[in-house]
């Protein structure tokens, strides 16, 4: 497909709000995929193994946060250390939360100190459609790219002005509230949204835990974010983008009666600029911040205060070029971390990571074929270089087979090189080598995939009894790049739709293991599998879900299980009148008692109703 015929259909090079901009209007917009290659393709004709998640999916699926909703996808498991309002990590194919890339409109996001996204502080209002794309993205996205990329993508105006609100109420005392507009008028497109969350919880952790306080633990959530943009002249785009989002949690921190709490930021802004020239070339620019703040009070002494912020400053130019059958890309990255801690001063400081990346993908007949190479040349870590082909072959019109290789790294957390008695500073990053193969099918209103994986990691940091470089200054131990890793597996997902049912299903196995010590790597499971099944007539939608899970172990030894559980959600929603919808939904049916994570509390049965409104 050519540049300007993308450009047209799609209008976005980047990962940035374009891709998005017109799937509320038009369903078959779902059929695309930005994050993969950081332009748009059809998604039928993306190589990587890949999951677009919409939002009619994300309102019948009755998550309650953006966690809920990943835990519902293939190949994906999630720790949560409590309720909705507390920290929580994402597993792809068994990689560690900070083998993984988070981006919210092309804004990567993320603490520099743990490693890891905020997944709680993240909104789940507003959100216009999510790609996971899974395996090695380093040649598109750098550092920590190892397990996969999740790209979160927020409303854009498009047409006439469209007022949206939503209301609701659930158990736990559980309240969610939001409004928002989006449209365009001459050559200017706007999409304001705000939202507010609150639950009363319950306690975080369970008796057993030397943390156990048997209070509530809840949350609020505060959020806003928008997108402006101005077309000035046909192929040519300016704009804006920001989200704030406030995170007030309550948490267990011993039996006393202080109420242990945190507040948790993000702030996102990006100015975007993107320019068609002539008929095959198209040049991107963008410049972003990010800020992660995280402050928390365990006790009520002055040593129980701790904040901790992260700034991500990113500057990035990506240029297009249709050469030959294909399309060339060239990408220049600048990329500034900085952290600023108030309790621990040798966190206090930063890294920059300056990056070329170049990639041709082709598509000649039934092949299809993508090569590309990066360098990032990091201030703390040195030069590192990654690569990556893929290779797909369609047998027939709905059948196709493929075949990739990658490399990938992760950089060390901040907390792994400078936390005192705790990191090292010569520590290095994590080195991933994937291969994968699988076929994909898609007819009509069936499709499905099967993908065989193995990415093994050296290098990997892991927090040692016994610090082989530092024993003095280390007692305790450190993290140390010891061991090493084997991600490997089968994952299976299909969807069919017949009459007015559509069914899904996914299973995963897999075998994430430590290498060096022969045990199965800390909270996920060697088995785990979705079921879906929606009904619709006429305005009324219903659904079950069901999802299943393998035991898993709670520490690297392998000592401390954490049995399997099977969850049941129902769904419901009925169209009362033109843009008005009624929604119900009702999770852990039948109120299951299970573990994400050793000795913290889940949610039992919880049911939710809510009212939204969006003018025609």
């Amino acid at each position: 497909m050519a540049l300007s015929t993308l450009a047209l259909a799609i209008g976005s090079t980047f990962g940035t709000p374009l891709a998005h901009a017109q799937s509320a209007l038009d369903p078959a917009m779902a059929a695309v995929l930005v994050t993969a290659t950081r332009s748009p393709q059809p998604a039928a004709e993306v190589l990587s193994d890949h999951v677009v998640i919409t939002a009619d999916e994300i309102q019948r699926s009755g998550a309650v946060s953006v966690i809920d909703l990943l835990q519902k996808q293939r190949g994906i498991e999630v720790s949560r250390n409590g309720g909705p309002g507390a920290n929580a990590s994402v597993f792809i194919r068994g990689a560690d939360g900070k083998q993984n890339v988070v981006l919210v409109d092309g804004v990567r996001i993320g603490s520099s100190t743990s490693g890891a996204a905020n997944w709680t502080a993240l909104p789940l209002a507003n959100i216009e459609r999510i790609e996971i794309v899974y395996g090695p993205l380093a040649t598109m996205y750098g550092a920590d790219a190892i397990g996969g990329v999740v790209q979160v993508f927020t409303r854009r105006g498009a047409g006439h002005a469209r007022v949206t609100a939503t209301a609701g109420a659930g158990s736990d005392k559980a309240r969610q509230f939001g409004a928002g507009i989006a449209g365009a008028a001459g050559a200017f497109s706007y999409a304001l949204a705000a939202a507010r969350e609150q639950d009363q919880g319950f306690s975080a952790t369970r008796p057993a835990s030397t943390s156990f306080n048997p209070d509530n633990d809840g949350y609020r959530r505060q959020s806003a974010g928008g997108q402006l943009a101005y077309t000035p002249a046909s192929g040519h785009e300016l704009g804006m983008l920001f989200l704030h989002s406030r995170l007030r949690a309550q948490y267990d921190a011993g039996a006393s009666a202080f109420d242990a709490r945190s507040v948790q930021d993000l702030d996102n802004v990006a100015l975007f600029s993107r320019h068609q020239v002539g008929s095959s070339w198209r040049i991107s620019a963008q410049a972003a911040r990010a800020d992660d703040v995280s402050a928390n009070w365990a006790n009520a002494s002055a040593t129980g205060y701790s904040k901790i912020e992260t700034r991500q400053t990113s500057y990035t130019l990506l240029n297009e070029i249709a050469a030959g059958p294909g399309l060339a890309q060239l990408l220049l990255e600048r990329r500034e971390e900085d952290v600023i801690s108030s309790s621990t001063r040798a966190l206090t400081t930063g890294r920059k990571t300056d990056s070329v990346a170049a990639s041709y993908s082709l598509r000649v007949g039934a092949h299809t074929a993508l090569a590309g190479a990066r360098h990032d040349d990091s201030s703390q870590y040195g030069g590192k270089l990654t690569g990556n082909l893929g290779y797909g072959y369609r047998i027939s019109p709905a059948l196709r087979a493929n075949a990739s290789a990658g490399t990938s790294f992760r950089a060390p957390t901040f907390n792994e090189l400078y936390f005192p008695g705790f990191g090292v500073a010569s520590n290095r990053p994590e080195s991933g080598r994937n291969v994968e193969g699988g076929v994909a099918y898609r007819h009509g209103a069936t499709e499905s995939n099967a993908v065989f994986y193995r990415n093994r990691i050296s290098d990997l940091l892991v927090n040692t009894t016994r610090c082989p470089v530092e024993p003095a200054t280390h007692p305790s131990g450190c993290a140390y790049n010891v061991n090493r890793a084997t991600l490997s597996g089968l994952t299976l997902g299909a969807r069919t739709r017949f009459g007015a049912y559509e069914a899904r299903a996914s299973m995963d196995f897999q075998d994430p293991r430590d290498e060096t010590t022969g045990k199965q790597l800390v909270r996920r499971a060697r088995r785990h599998a979705r079921f879906g099944l929606d009904y619709t007539s006429g305005p009324f939608e219903a659904g079950i879900g069901l999802q299943v899970s393998g035991k898993r172990y709670d520490d690297p030894a392998n000592r401390n299980q954490l049995g399997g559980y099977g969850v049941v959600n129902l769904f419901a929603s009925w169209r009362l009148a033109p843009g008005w919808t009624a929604l119900a939904r009702w999770n852990n049916v039948a109120d299951k008692r299970y573990d994400l994570a050793r000795n913290y509390a889940t949610a039992g049965s919880q049911a939710f109703l809510g009212l939204k409104f969006e003018s025609l």
